[in-house]
């Protein structure tokens, strides 16, 4: 492997071209800027270039020629999403009025958010950050970004694919060998769907969140985007895990694989699993013709393999009657988002004295012009939960949110009712019902499990699996039980190397 292949370059290429002394890490480090500086001003992935990149690569390099023990991802060139606190970089949140350069204020992080600081630890090194719509609260693009629209690598016409998008379009278009998502209402599933990419959406509470720009505390999740199984699971030892700044991690202890979350892959894992198949039982949203023939397609690639497939077996549980939109206009189950206010006031605390903004109160007023929560800001609908009046009124307390945590717990008891019932090892679907949306206009991402496991705090795994007539890419998602992220990637993986639907865009 040259430093100049660096198209599809994967952590076993860079690992390889590393110890066989093809290139060093600054030597990476200046391929891939190369490709941020011939592609990035098109596809807008890329919001901040980090000006320490080649400094830290040099650094690895260093380190490794005085026989240092490194991390597991030394010398890796990744991206991390905007609202990833990262010192020396405002968390914009995609938002003018929350970036100096653009009329707003900056809130300058005075630590890294965990997630961030596991990257460094592991010796990655971070290109830069990656573009969001405003407060991240699109499921399907990025266009209302204060940095302008992120474009598909794939398909530029078409949805990059949620408020992650810039990290799915600087990995589809191998700007980075891999990134940092994070979800609270498809962020992970969707744009690594757009963009024929393998994205993690783990369970709540596996991944600590401290230091990320919130929407719904007890939804919100970080997971890796990448191009292969391998290179997320790799990337999954190193995000997941307790932290004390994120006392819910706790919730991971004795639930992480001993040997990673690499451990199970094989080129047999699929043979004689039970694999339970998407139906009105779970959601009663049809799939378009097209998807319903590659859907069948993939499942008969699954029955190769050796796995058992398992008609719709939620059917008749009253599983798809729990999901409830929170209106007939937003089609997505927000119950959980009522948190907002209390999340963002103690996000404001942890960022420290440097954040322009200390407090909700501070935040709304500094953002008054475009208010988030008026009627036609990005977040109006939440003005529709039980229970946020009151949670807005007193950002301090942390509301009870009882319809939530009635959701969540119905969600799982059924779900794990139906898994032991059916024998089931994981659930496999579509990821979405339709191909993909164009870039600009009204239509959502019409996605299959994003409400259910977001609620849920259940894991998924989504990955690429063919491509429609108009060259769209069609994914599915592997769904498990709690903290089964190992299983799931060890299934795709199988699927993944049987199949190689994958394939790289074409750029300009």
């Amino acid at each position: 492997m040259r430093v100049a292949d660096c198209v599809e370059m994967t952590i076993a290429d860079v690992q390889a071209g590393f110890a066989t002394g093809a290139f060093t890490a600054e030597q990476l480090t200046e391929a891939f800027l190369d490709r941020i500086g011939r592609f990035n001003e098109r596809l807008n992935a890329i919001i901040f270039v980090n000006p320490d990149a080649r400094a830290d690569a040099r650094a690895i390099d260093a380190r490794r020629a005085a026989g240092e023990a490194l991390g597991p991802l030394a010398g890796v060139p990744v991206v991390v999403k905007d609202t990833m606190d990262m010192v020396g970089f405002p968390s914009t949140g995609g938002w003018s009025l929350l970036y100096s350069k653009t009329g707003g204020v900056d809130l300058m992080p005075g630590t890294d958010a965990p997630v961030v600081a596991r990257l460094r630890a592991a010796g990655a090194v971070i290109l830069g950050k990656t573009n969001v719509p405003i407060l991240s609260a699109s499921g399907t693009n990025a266009n209302n970004s204060w940095a302008g629209p992120t474009l598909n690598a794939h398909m530029p016409d078409r949805a990059p694919g949620a408020s992650t998008a810039g990290t799915a379009t600087a990995v589809a278009a191998s700007m980075a060998v891999l990134g940092l998502a994070e979800e609270t209402g498809g962020s992970i599933q969707n744009p690594a769907a757009a963009q024929a990419l393998v994205g993690i959406k783990p369970t709540f509470a596996l991944v600590p969140n401290a230091g990320v720009m919130p929407l719904a505390s007890q939804r919100d999740v970080v997971g890796p985007i990448a191009r292969c199984v391998r290179d997320a699971a790799l990337t999954l030892d190193v995000l997941a895990g307790f932290t004390t700044e994120d006392p819910k991690t706790v919730a991971g202890l004795g639930n992480i694989p001993a040997g990673g979350y690499a451990s199970l892959l094989s080129d047999t894992a699929l043979r004689g699993k039970r694999l339970g198949l998407y139906g009105p039982g779970w959601r009663n949203q049809p799939l378009s013709e097209e998807t319903q023939a590659l859907y069948a397609r993939a499942q008969s690639e699954l029955s190769a393999r050796g796995a058992e497939l398992v008609a719709d077996p939620f059917a008749g549980t009253g599983f798809a009657d729990i999901r409830k939109p929170v209106s007939e206009e937003y089609a997505f189950d927000a119950r959980g988002l009522e948190s907002a206010p209390h999340d963002m006031q103690n996000y404001l605390r942890r960022m420290g004295p440097l954040a322009a903004l200390q407090s909700f109160a501070a935040f709304a007023e500094a953002t008054k012009a475009q208010g988030a929560l008026d009627p036609g800001g990005v977040l109006h609908y939440l003005h529709l939960l039980p229970g946020f009046a009151e949670a807005l009124a007193n950002p301090d307390a942390p509301p009870p949110m009882p319809e939530f945590v009635a959701a969540r717990a119905a969600y799982r008891r059924i779900f794990d009712e139906v898994m032991a019932q059916h024998a089931l090892d994981a659930l496999v679907f579509p990821h979405a019902r339709a191909e993909l949306p164009p870039l600009h206009g009204k239509e959502l991402i019409a996605e299959t499990t994003v409400s259910e496991i977001n609620i849920a705090g259940l894991p998924g795994v989504t990955m690429p699996a063919g491509w429609y007539a108009s060259g769209a890419p069609f994914c599915l998602i592997f769904v498990g039980r709690a903290f089964e992220e190992a299983k799931l990637l060890a299934l795709a993986h199988d699927y993944e190397q049987a199949t190689k639907h994958r394939k790289p865009p074409v750029l300009a």
